[in-house]
C-alpha cells in the first residue's frame, strides 16, 4: 500500500488504481462486525434487502411476515459500537401492509422519497416514503416473485415484474398501468433484472430452466436465450436445448459495468455469461448449494480488481472471484438459511438477511494504523489536553 501511495504522490500512478487496490483489500478482510447490530424487527425470515444509491444511508428490508422496514445505517454516536436503527416500519398494524410474504423491495433509483415492494399477495405497491402509504397498487393474477426498476433509465419508467404467470409484465410508473407483456417462458418467472449498461435490455429467469434477454423496444420477442452448451447439440439432450441450467433458474445479477450476467439455479450451479453475445464463459464455481424454490438475491462487488460474487449458500455467504471461480471464503454467522445479501459499494460492506430473522453486517477489518488514528481522534474529541499548545486559542481582548 505504501508503494501505491508513493507512486500516487509522485504522479506516477492513476488514483483509480489506488482506490481499486484498497477496495479489494477491504473486501478480502470482511468479517462479521461484533460492534454493529441491526434492529431486529421482523418476526419471520428476511427475503430481500436494498440499499439506496443516493446517499448510501438507508436500507430497506422485506420479510416473510409481510413487514417492510427502513433502517438508517449512519453512526451518529461517535463510538465504534452502535445499532442501525429502524427509522420506520410498515408493520402488521398498518392498514396498507402486504397480507403475505414480501419477496422484493427496491428504492426508486433517483430519489429516496419512493420505494416499490412486491408480495405473494399478488400485488406490487409503490410507496411514498414520507407517509408510508401506497401511491399506486398493481394487482396480478398470481404470486409476484420479483420486480425491478432500471437503475439508469432516462427514457422510460418501466417496472419489470415476474409472477407465477409465465408472461413478464411491464408496468409504467408514469401512467400507473400495465403497458406491455413479454411472452416466451413456459413456467413462473422467478427473477427479472434490467441491465445497468443499456436501459432497454432486460434479463428474465424462469422455472422452465431458461434465461432470456429482451430488448423491450422490439415487438418480435427476445433477443436470445442463454444456452449452457453454447450451441453444441452433441452435449445437450433434446429437452436441454437453450437451457441455462438443469433446474429452476432463481437468481440473476449483472456485474456493475453490465458486461456480464450471473445466474444461479437449483442444479447447484452458478454461471457467468457475456451479456452482449449470450455466450457461457465456462467459469467453474463448483457446487453452489441452492435449495430455494423462489428468488435468490445475490450480489457482485463494485470497484474491486478482481471483482467478487457474494452468494447465499445454506447458512453462510460464499465469496467467489468473479472471473476465475475461486472460492475465497465462507462468511458464517447466521443460524439458518441466508436468503439475500446486498453489497455497499461506498464502504465495501456487505449486509445479509436470512430465515433466522437477523440482518448481519460484514465490515472490513481496519488496519492497526487505522485503529490508532480512530483512537487518537476520539481522545482529541474527549478533551483539550491532547491539543498542541501552539494550536490552542490564546486570543484576548484589549478591553479586558
Amino acid at each position: 500500500m505504501l508503494g501505491f501511495l508513493t507512486a500516487r504522490q509522485a504522479g506516477l500512478d492513476d488514483p483509480l488504481r489506488l482506490r481499486r487496490a484498497e477496495s479489494t483489500r477491504r473486501v478480502l478482510s470482511l468479517k462479521l462486525n461484533p460492534d454493529r447490530d441491526v434492529d431486529r424487527i421482523h418476526g419471520n425470515g428476511i427475503n430481500t434487502i436494498d440499499i439506496e444509491a443516493i446517499e448510501g444511508r438507508y436500507m430497506l428490508s422485506g420479510g416473510a411476515d409481510g413487514v417492510i422496514v427502513i433502517y438508517d445505517l449512519e453512526n451518529f454516536n461517535g463510538k465504534a459500537q452502535y445499532t442501525c436503527k429502524a427509522v420506520c416500519t410498515v408493520g402488521r398494524s398498518n392498514r396498507y401492509v402486504h397480507k403475505f410474504s414480501v419477496e422484493t423491495v427496491q428504492w426508486y433509483p433517483y430519489d429516496t422519497g419512493m420505494f416499490v415492494s412486491s408480495s405473494f399477495d399478488k400485488t406490487m405497491k409503490v410507496w411514498d416514503t414520507e407517509t408510508l402509504k401506497p401511491a399506486e397498487v398493481f394487482e396480478f393474477e398470481g404470486n409476484v416473485y420479483s420486480h425491478h426498476l432500471s437503475p439508469i433509465a432516462r427514457k422510460h419508467s418501466l417496472i419489470a415484474v415476474g409472477t407465477k404467470n409465465p408472461k413478464i409484465q411491464l408496468c409504467d410508473l408514469k401512467s400507473g398501468s400495465r403497458i406491455h407483456v413479454l411472452q416466451g417462458h413456459r413456467a413462473e418467472v422467478l427473477s427479472v433484472r434490467w441491465s445497468p449498461r443499456y436501459e432497454h435490455i432486460l434479463a428474465t429467469a424462469s422455472a422452465d430452466s431458461k434465461v432470456k434477454v429482451w430488448d423491450v423496444r422490439r415487438a418480435s420477442g427476445c433477443l436470445f436465450a442463454l444456452d449452457q452448451h453454447n450451441g453444441d447439440k452433441s452435449k445437450a439432450s433434446s429437452e436441454a436445448v437453450n437451457t441455462a441450467h438443469n433446474g429452476r433458474v432463481n437468481g440473476l445479477c449483472f456485474t456493475g459495468d453490465g458486461l456480464y450476467l450471473l445466474t444461479t439455479g437449483t442444479d447447484d450451479r452458478m454461471r457467468l455469461w457475456n451479456s452482449a453475445s449470450g455466450e457461457n464463459t465456462l467459469v467453474n464455481y463448483g457446487k453452489v448449494c441452492n435449495e430455494s424454490r423462489k428468488r435468490l438475491q445475490f450480489t457482485v462487488s463494485r470497484g474491486c480488481s478482481p471483482e467478487f460474487v457474494f452468494v447465499p449458500c445454506g447458512s453462510s455467504v460464499a465469496v467467489y472471484t468473479l472471473h476465475t471461480g475461486e472460492l475465497v471464503t465462507m462468511l458464517r454467522g447466521h443460524y439458518n438459511n441466508v436468503d439475500c445479501c446486498e453489497f455497499h459499494p461506498d464502504y465495501q460492506e456487505l449486509y445479509s438477511g436470512g430465515k433466522d430473522c437477523n440482518i448481519l453486517a460484514w465490515v472490513p477489518v481496519l488496519r492497526t494504523s487505522d485503529v490508532e488514528e480512530e483512537s487518537n481522534s476520539a481522545k482529541d474529541a474527549a478533551g483539550q489536553s491532547s491539543v498542541n499548545p501552539a494550536l490552542q486559542d490564546a486570543w484576548s481582548s484589549d478591553e479586558d
